[in-house]
């Protein structure tokens, strides 16, 4: 896989991250200029319908009308400067604006977090009050009223559909209140896709160490002396399976990837890779015991070997390897051995 090209991928998504919010917080400021709820009213007498329309600071639509039609049924007229609301809520929108496009400068996922946490909150209580009004508005009537019907209310919906009398009234969202719940959404979808990202970033690291720690470790097995010392009376031949007992003999084989193999003798090892058991590859290596210093391995290219006369290995191999070639040419007189050619021993 191409990490460069997926770190990229990572940047431009979290760049498109913060153009959302900036569009989000530029959404806001334009709820500040169109309604953001509407109340219609359908009925016979009224076959165009009459409808009021709630902005951030005030009413707007029919409603004139509607007070004229309300007054006869006790309910209190509407006026702008009755509704605290009004005067709070331009700058609640300003704030979230605002923190929309700071957290789009700053790019704090956490900060998104919490953005988020907070609009919903406002959401939950803004309908909440809304709901308020409406029961007070609709239950709060006047006993003097020319049109009274007892245990009558006229609390209109918080949204969707009711029948008052024979009035239809239908409460739903109008611009600035679509606008909030697409600036919702749009926060929630960027929460979710953060965390994912910040969950797919961590998969990568893991990944890369993983990478970074294997590579470590092959460089550590390549720089390693050798294979793991031959235990004489606990290690058995990979071969024959015979427990290895003779010191002065022996032989391992260790592959690229770590891994050694014993054997009781050399011949055991020339055995073991004809049989094709393992892949030998470029990076194996071959030791031998060393017949004058047997807790010592030496490697194929530095050994010197002998073969026949005095010297009888377990598996008749019969063959010696020394450290160096004064040694090999002393044992080879007193044992009557001959030197061996190593390009040989694996052939």
């Amino acid at each position: 896989m191409d990490w460069s090209l997926f770190y990229h991928y990572i940047l431009i998504m979290k760049t498109l991250s913060r153009v959302l919010l900036f569009v989000c917080g530029i959404a806001l400021l334009v709820v500040l200029f169109v309604p953001m709820w509407r109340i219609e009213l359908d009925a016979p007498q009224y076959p165009e319908g009459l409808m009021m329309q709630i902005y951030p600071n005030k009413l707007g639509g029919n409603v004139d009308i509607i007070n004229g039609l309300n007054h006869y049924i006790g309910m209190k007229t509407l006026h702008d400067h009755d509704f605290v609301e009004f005067k709070v809520l331009p700058g609640i929108i300003v704030f979230f604006s605002i923190a929309c496009l700071l957290v789009a400068v700053l790019g704090k996922r956490k900060w998104l977090e919490w953005l988020l946490g907070i609009f919903i909150c406002f959401g939950i209580i803004a309908m909440a009050d809304f709901w308020r009004w409406e029961y007070q508005y609709g239950h709060d009537l006047n006993p003097d009223a020319a049109i009274r019907i007892p245990g009558m209310a006229y609390q209109p919906p918080l949204i969707g559909f009711k029948q008052l009398l024979n009035f239809g009234a239908y409460s739903i969202p109008d611009i600035g209140g679509w606008i909030f719940v697409a600036v919702g959404c749009c926060l929630l979808a960027l929460v979710v896709f953060e965390r994912k990202l910040k969950k797919a970033a961590s998969q990568l690291y893991a990944a890369k160490l993983m990478m970074l720690l294997m590579a470590v470790s092959s460089m550590l097995v390549s720089c390693s002396s050798g294979p793991s010392v031959i235990k004489i009376g606990k290690d058995n031949c990979q071969f024959c399976k015979m427990t290895i007992s003779d010191p002065k003999f022996g032989a391992a084989y260790l592959t690229g990837k770590g891994k050694t193999y014993k054997f009781d003798d050399i011949k055991c090892m020339q055995d073991f890779l004809k049989s094709k058991q393992i892949v030998s590859t470029s990076s194996d290596e071959v030791w031998f015991v060393n017949y004058l210093s047997p807790h010592q391995l030496i490697k194929l290219e530095q050994s010197f070997l002998l073969q026949g006369g005095a010297i009888k290995t377990p598996m008749n191999g019969n063959l010696a390897a020394f450290a160096n070639e004064s040694d090999q040419k002393q044992i080879s007189q007193s044992l009557s051995a001959s030197p061996v050619i190593k390009t040989s021993i694996l052939q």
